[in-house]
């Protein structure tokens, strides 16, 4: 995905930018992607809530599956939490393709925080749609 087309994509997507999570980096099947968690992010343990996590690491992948042009979406991912995070720690996420074959792919994405210590690893399985690739303008 070219860098214009990647910054349309991100321009439509608000969830991400609402909570402040940074397109770092895109390239031909990876993204890395970044955010900082904050004090409206805790559960009731008082840790950041995990849904957060998930949600960086899918945000990653997003944008590492779309990264080949057709408008591709997940069919299935899965996490599993090393760690948890603290309020105030920037978490990155790094989203590789592991295989693309036809229409759909397979991608990792590691969230590292402080340190570059593991918070979470995710697996997500992406199937491409029918269509034209996104436009390089919202």
């Amino acid at each position: 995905m070219s860098r214009p087309h990647a910054e349309a994509m991100y321009a439509r997507d608000l969830t991400c930018r609402e909570l402040g999570i940074a397109l770092d980096e895109v390239g031909p099947g990876r993204a890395r992607m970044s955010m900082v968690l904050t004090g409206s992010m805790v559960n009731g343990h008082g840790i950041p809530h995990g849904g957060y996590v998930f949600l960086l690491a899918d945000a990653a992948f997003a944008y590492a599956c779309n990264s080949h042009g057709p408008v591709t979406v997940a069919q299935h991912a899965s996490v599993t939490f090393v760690r948890a995070a603290a309020v105030g720690d920037t978490l990155v996420a790094e989203a590789v393709e592991r295989v693309r074959e036809g229409r759909n792919g397979v991608y990792d994405v590691t969230v590292t925080g402080p340190e570059g210590r593991v918070v979470a690893e995710f697996r997500g399985h992406s199937v491409s749609l029918a269509g034209n690739p996104f436009p390089a303008r919202p």
